[in-house]
């Protein structure tokens, strides 16, 4: 699980305060797909990266896997994987080197680690690239190996942001499919995107995000007939033009 009250991160752009997320809070649920909505700059990267304590909140309390962002940032951890949109792959490494050492990195070893490692190879779809160096793979393919260095560990919380950018069509189903399967297994999980067709297919519920704020939360389908609108991507339009948070049950 994951839960979020009232949320604020202030950045200092010379002498002017920035609240990049204000007072966001929601919260989601093992065996679900949290939509997280919002345009360039809404919040939502950020809003990710307080949750995987690679910043610190300025305001508000959250949980992640039932651990506090700020005084367990270990257990947190450990508990999550982090798909960042500046997610970077190591150039010097081979593709199943790098996944290899985000697993180890997460504890695992021996066969459990060989057998995981090339189980998540093969799901991506990477083997007939996981011996090249990352520097020299395209773009999608890098994505694929930054998307299988996330799940390697099978960590109970996962955290999207923007995971199929870069990714061809078969690709971005493979991803699409993990993420059902995912949510099925009981896992938690946050899907970062701009593309509301996947947020439709896969997020029950979503919250939008505008300005660093919350706009409005509520289960998908009723976020798109509240705002009277024939599908996702128009009622995300409609919501991000309202000023007060709409929780839509």
């Amino acid at each position: 699980m994951v839960r979020a009250e009232g949320l604020v991160k202030v950045f200092r752009d010379g002498g002017k305060a920035v609240r990049a997320v204000d007072g966001v809070g929601f919260e989601a649920i093992p065996g679900e797909a949290l939509g997280i909505l919002g345009v360039n700059g809404a919040g939502k990267t950020t809003l990710l990266r307080l949750l995987s304590t690679m910043l610190q909140p300025t305001e508000g309390h959250a949980e992640v896997n039932g651990f506090d962002v700020v005084r367990e940032p270990q257990s947190v951890r450990a508990s999550v994987g982090f798909l960042s949109a500046s997610t970077a792959v190591f150039g010097r490494l081979t593709a199943r080197e790098m996944i290899e050492l985000f697993a180890r990195l997460n504890g695992l070893q021996g066969r459990g680690l060989r057998a995981r490692v090339d189980e998540t190879v093969d799901r991506f779809g990477i083997g007939p690239f996981a011996d090249q160096l990352c520097d020299r793979l395209s773009t999608g393919q890098k994505q694929r190996v930054s998307i299988a260095r996330t799940i390697v560990h099978d960590p109970p919380v996962l955290l999207f942001d923007e995971p199929t950018s870069g990714l061809d069509v078969l690709a971005s189903q493979g991803l699409l499919e993990y993420v059902e399967q995912a949510c099925r297994a009981g896992k938690t999980v946050l899907y970062s995107t701009h593309a509301m067709h996947e947020a439709q297919r896969l997020c029950a519920r979503a919250i939008v995000i505008h300005g660093g704020r919350l706009v409005a939360a509520g289960e998908t389908g009723e976020l798109v007939r509240s705002a009277g609108a024939p599908d996702l991507e128009r009622a995300f339009l409609h919501w991000i033009g309202r000023r007060e948070p709409q929780t839509i049950l």
